[in-house]
């Protein structure tokens, strides 16, 4: 329990550092997305600028109140406390979670090095949406613990976009590797870390149960 609670406060931590990070950046530092634009390469269409900008808004919005309320959904004194509130929240962060693929959609076709990157995107959303709408089943049928593993391994891809430029910064900067390829594979490599790292926290929480 004690180790449960830790994970949490971490994850917590590192959450509201993140929203805050991105609410900023995209909203007050680079409004414009100038640095992350500059880089796009391998574009087979035009970028319609004012359009994409209030896409990108709306999917940053969406992301942040995904990652919060997914984040307040894993309290246990929450939950107990009010059930109802547990349930409605759940409901906004699948609606958040549906808006952020959608948007993330749009994108897609821009992104940078092209259809390598987005067929990558693509499938990531395609990934998120398929496990949220699993996790959604799963408490409809009344399988709690079913729900909560499923829950897991959907509020993973909140950390989508941190996976993706922290891989990318380590490729591109540390092993001096061109941007455009440092980012697709980060969109790769943070797909499948998103897929391992949930059953690991799972398969954790278990072995933690069975033992006690």
């Amino acid at each position: 329990m004690k180790k449960r609670k830790t994970l949490y406060r971490l994850l917590a931590c590192v959450s509201i550092i993140f929203i805050f990070y991105a609410l900023v950046k995209n909203y007050w530092i680079d409004p414009g997305a100038t640095g992350f634009l500059s880089r796009k390469t391998g574009l087979k269409r035009e970028l319609n600028l004012p359009v994409w900008l209030n896409v990108m808004y709306v999917h940053v919005a969406f992301a942040c109140l995904a990652m919060a309320s997914g984040l307040v959904n894993f309290s246990n004194r929450i939950f107990e406390k009010s059930r109802r509130f547990h349930r409605i929240n759940g409901y906004i962060y699948i609606v958040s979670v549906l808006l952020v693929v959608l948007t993330s959609g749009y994108m897609a076709p821009y992104a940078t090095n092209g259809k390598i990157s987005s067929w990558g995107f693509n499938a990531l959303n395609m990934l998120w949406l398929f496990i949220t709408i699993t996790a959604l089943i799963q408490i409809k049928k009344k399988r709690i613990i079913r729900h909560r593993n499923w829950m897991i391994r959907s509020y993973a891809f909140c950390f989508t976009n941190m996976f993706i430029h922290l891989i990318t910064s380590l490729f591109h900067q540390g092993l001096g590797l061109e941007y455009a390829a440092s980012y697709t594979i980060g969109i790769y490599a943070s797909t499948a870390l998103l897929l391992v790292i949930p059953e690991i926290i799972i398969r954790t929480s278990r072995t933690e149960l069975t033992i006690r």
